[in-house]
């Protein structure tokens, strides 16, 4: 019972910490790191391209669910009198409504990212035309427009001031924590991820169409592609490979980062009945936690990926918007 009792307040603790000092670090590099992927990506040679247009408005998005989920939990860890969205229910209700349409318009933009380099890619022209800035404009509205509809019903569901809940602004029972996290793993985790991964390939499909085409002579149409004599690309553009790195790379840790919650949700839907030892709720919860802030790590490295994997395309855009500021 002694090293029963010792260990569950290790697992407590641990859980405590991991709240504090991992939401203090993603916090503080996920936004910094937006706020400088918004600088560098907003730069004119950059923006009028639309898979960059859509990291950009990703990357606001990404602000907008960190400060509203990393940074009101973390208020709540360090004092429960400072998050007012545990007790006040008006606020949980709007703080939730707001997190959860951050994160899916997050998550869509950048399959709509991935969707916009199959295009670009293509080897028929009519395929490339559609690849255009108004659309990706059309596209961010649209996505927008459809997920503030979807979670209307969150007004009702979540209520703050809840017992024997993982969280006290929670949903307000069982069928309504059902509804959400079916939810959530289905519009922001499975559908976005397995569309990434369609478009994924079919835009390495395309790449390896062009290669191994025979090149023709050829005609530049912009600043973002060119064509040969036959209306076929013949490659892809320096800054158009990074992009597609960029883009391939988020999309493998945005869903390798995004399922362990999915597969807990699933879980503790599974067991709710269950009669469960002090331990194993110790546990639980320290996994949850876990699981929890790992889909945050999502909203916080894109700018760390773009920084990586971008080449000399991004990290210049970042040092003249740097060098702008100062000056």
């Amino acid at each position: 019972m002694s090293s029963n009792t010792t260990f569950i307040n290790y697992i407590n603790q641990l859980s405590s910490d991991l709240n504090r000092y991992l939401s203090i670090s993603i916090l503080l590099f996920g936004t910094i790191g937006n706020i400088l992927n918004c600088l560098a990506l907003s730069q004119r040679p950059l923006r009028s391209n639309p898979c960059v247009f859509f990291f950009l408005a990703s990357s606001i998005a990404s602000i907008i669910t960190l400060i509203s989920g990393v940074l009101v939990r973390l208020l709540s860890d360090w004092s429960l009198s400072l998050d007012l969205t545990n007790t006040i229910n008006w606020l949980c209700k709007v703080r939730i409504y707001i997190l959860f349409n951050s994160r899916t318009i997050a998550s869509w933009l950048i399959m709509l990212a991935t969707c916009d380099r199959w295009l670009s890619s293509s080897i028929h022209a009519h395929y490339r035309q559609m690849s255009t800035l108004k659309n990706a404009q059309r596209n961010i509205i649209a996505v927008i427009f459809l997920s503030s509809i979807a979670y209307v019903q969150l007004f009702y569901c979540y209520e703050a001031n809840l017992t024997n809940t993982p969280l006290e602004c929670y949903g307000r029972s069982a069928w309504c924590r059902l509804l959400i996290d079916l939810e959530f793993i289905s519009i922001v985790v499975l559908l976005p991820s397995i569309m990434m991964l369609i478009f994924g390939i079919l835009t390495i499909l395309n790449i390896r169409k062009v290669t191994l085409r025979q090149i023709q002579p050829v005609i530049k149409t912009g600043i973002n592609q060119t064509v040969s004599a036959n209306g076929y690309s013949p490659k892809l553009k320096k800054s158009d490979r990074y992009l597609l790195l960029m883009l391939l790379i988020q999309v493998i840790l945005l869903t390798l980062f995004s399922l362990p919650q999915a597969i807990q949700n699933l879980y503790s839907h599974i067991t709710q009945y269950e009669i469960e030892s002090p331990m194993n709720t110790a546990i639980n919860d320290f996994i949850f936690n876990l699981f929890f802030l790992l889909t945050y790590v999502t909203n916080g490295m894109p700018f760390y990926i773009y920084t990586l994997c971008g080449g000399t395309v991004f990290r210049k855009a970042l040092r003249d918007s740097i060098h702008k500021l100062y000056h």
